[in-house]
């Protein structure tokens, strides 16, 4: 797994605030006071638990995308 950094984004319309992401990336996610889920930090460093909280959201809200290429690295449909 590269180590480059990654951006993570939530679309707030399709987010239902499972917390099923910020369980599993507690260290890239959280719920934030709206109920739903938010980056904690502009980007982040790659992990198979980011890719897994990605790859689980029920509603498909969360993307993971290489900080300098754009490619989508998760989910991958």
């Amino acid at each position: 797994m590269s180590t480059d950094p990654v951006v993570v984004t939530v679309d707030q319309s399709r987010c239902i605030g499972s917390g099923l992401c910020a369980r599993t990336a507690p260290d890239a996610l959280t719920l934030a006071p709206n109920g739903r889920a938010a980056p904690l930090h502009p980007t982040a460093t790659p992990s198979p638990d980011l890719t897994e909280a990605a790859e689980m959201c029920p509603v498909e809200a969360i993307a993971v995308h290489h900080a300098t290429t754009g490619e989508l690295l998760a989910p991958v449909w």
